[in-house]
């Protein structure tokens, strides 16, 4: 539990756009790094579900970016997670997604806009000026007018043409807009962030990541007023958090926490597997879980573990070496028979099915589940997820209901009608048939990815007891 003392407002303010791919994590990675040029820490955040964003984030910032979304977690878990997270950083990046007002609904519910409201932090929009000058006054002055309630403190042009341009659409924003334009960004000779279906290159495949944020640092501190940008942040006021009912530490948990004498729990964690919220792995240590970080690629053998967690990643760009490390597949095979317990989100869900196909190639995976998947050139399931759990299993009760997410191109191409599912899909697409959570033995996987402070996430602690039961 968090301490209930008094804590001082931390400053902040929200990086949003007009639709995605508008730069800003461009924008919050050379921020962050310019901040941190200047000897500030930097706390940072990602609105939304996603993993390859706080990714890039967190190598910028030298610390875990976490995760706010006020579809996956409740209100109060939010303002302690972005008041007390990395305390020691007075300043508070939060980088939005998809448009400043998309949500799930026409009201903009679960938008960074809201969200922003909701903290009380100033907005930074960030404008793709590409074949468009004046007219960008427009789209300022449009989400002025939408919500008056928005604090919008400032403008970044993007994808900016030279200096004529610039100095139209910035004199137009400061004429008809009444807010500064605090920078305005060239594209970038050299920049290499590599996109792929689901956004960014992950910072565990791209070869230079180091070189591409000290690239985007040079260029924003070159065009961007980084100073006004602290003025803007000194000028507005901030909420404190005055008292706390539990929850999260304030410090962040990634990188070796480990319990000290609880079950050992594996994690496979590499360039195939790199999607986990550091809460997660948080949540095992605080069960008293020791972590033991495992590559799938590299390792031959199974450690001597307890249990396992996979997390979501891109087995599909990794089907070969994956494949080809028989050893290990088949050391967890043997294991699960055994009934070592196994939660897998997604792209684990993938590695231990029976085989993953691709440009008509075909990839043997462990061989858990009886299902056998390809790859499809759409999403085969995208955004927010809601399931009740509706039959037994080890990780979580009958009757509870769970929000999370998923975004995949795997696709299933075959499945025995005996395959047995513990989740009713409320609001996603799930495995098959309306459901998902497929179970054998003690292993249970599932595409939807879930939060560990979400309300009704309980299968961290179900891991953990069931790997404890397993300590000789």
């Amino acid at each position: 539990m968090v301490s209930s003392k008094p804590t001082p407002p931390r400053r902040g303010i929200a990086i949003a756009g007009l639709r995605g791919g508008s730069g800003k994590t461009l924008v919050a990675l050379g921020l962050i790094a310019a901040l941190r040029r200047r000897g500030i820490a930097v706390a940072p955040f990602k609105k939304g579900p996603d993993y390859i964003d706080p990714s890039w984030l967190s190598r910028a910032a030298s610390r875990d970016c976490h995760n706010i979304d006020t579809y996956l977690l409740d209100r109060d878990i939010i303002t302690e997670s972005y008041l007390t997270q990395n305390s020691d950083c007075p300043i508070a990046i939060v980088e939005g997604n998809r448009g400043i007002f998309d949500g799930v609904d026409v009201e903009g519910s679960h938008s960074i806009a809201e969200l922003a409201k909701f903290l009380g932090i100033p907005v930074l929009l960030v404008l793709d000026c590409t074949k468009a000058s004046r007219t960008v006054a427009a789209m300022v002055r449009g989400c002025q007018a939408f919500d008056p309630d928005l604090v919008l403190c400032g403008v970044i042009l993007n994808r900016v043409a030279g200096e004529r341009h610039r100095s139209i659409a910035a004199g137009a924003i400061e004429r008809y807009c009444g807010i500064p334009v605090l920078g305005a960004l060239p594209r970038i000779a050299g920049l290499d962030l590599v996109e792929r279906h689901l956004g960014l290159l992950p910072v565990r495949e791209h070869p230079e990541p180091d070189r591409i944020i000290g690239t985007i640092a040079e260029t924003v501190e070159q065009s961007v007023d980084v100073d006004g940008i602290i003025k803007v942040m000194d000028r507005h006021g901030y909420p404190t958090l005055t008292s706390l009912t539990g929850g999260i530490p304030a410090e962040s948990a990634s990188g070796g926490i480990t319990g000290t004498a609880g079950p050992s729990i594996g994690i496979i964690r590499d360039s195939a597997f790199t999607f986990y919220y550091p809460e997660n792995i948080r949540a095992l240590a605080a069960q008293g879980a020791r972590i033991v970080e495992i590559d799938s690629i590299r390792d031959a053998e199974l450690p001597a573990v307890d249990g396992l967690y996979i997390g979501g990643g891109f087995p599909e760009t990794h089907a070969a070496p994956l494949s080809a490390n028989v050893s290990l597949m088949r050391a967890i095979r043997g294991a699960v028979e055994r009934g070592l317990p196994v939660y897998a989100e997604c792209g684990g869900l993938v590695y231990l099915s029976e085989s993953l196909e691709m440009k008509g190639a075909n990839y043997p995976m462990v061989g858990v589940f009886p299902l056998r998947f390809g790859v499809a050139t759409k999403p085969q399931g995208h955004g927010y997820t809601c399931f009740i759990v509706d039959r037994g299993n080890p990780y979580y009760q009958e009757g509870t209901v769970v929000r999370g997410h998923e975004f995949r191109y795997s696709r299933l191409i075959g499945a025995p009608s005996t395959v047995e599912t513990v989740f009713s899909m409320e609001r996603g697409t799930g495995l098959m048939d309306g459901r998902d959570g497929v179970l054998y033995n003690n292993a249970l996987g599932t595409f939807c990815h879930t939060h560990a402070l979400g309300r009704g996430v309980s299968w961290p602690e179900g891991l953990v007891a069931l790997a404890r039961t397993r300590m000789a």
